[in-house]
């Protein structure tokens, strides 16, 4: 029997990218990404507590963190803009 000199299929395979991070603008609510032909996403941004723990990794434990339910981006708050967890409005 002759071994096959090609690499395995796995290895071959490029890995996509983990996710994409951006900073809210102040009171946005929808996404800005644009996609491959320049059209925006327009997805609405949604509080996201159940992620992975790569995310966990990269923001912290227990941020707050938004994604666009459509291209799945995710949003870090606006530092600029008062926090809205634990916080309450009248």
């Amino acid at each position: 029997m002759t071994e096959s000199s090609a690499p395995p299929a796995a290895a071959s395979e490029v890995a996509a990218p983990a996710h994409k991070y951006k900073v809210r603008k102040p009171q946005q609510r929808a996404c800005d990404e644009k996609d491959e032909k320049g059209q925006v996403c327009c997805g609405h941004l949604k509080r996201w507590y159940e992620y992975t723990p790569e995310v966990e990794a990269v923001v912290g434990r227990n941020a707050e963190i938004y994604r666009c339910e459509n291209c799945k981006t995710l949003y870090r708050p606006n530092p600029k803009e008062m926090p809205r967890s634990y916080t309450q409005r009248f």
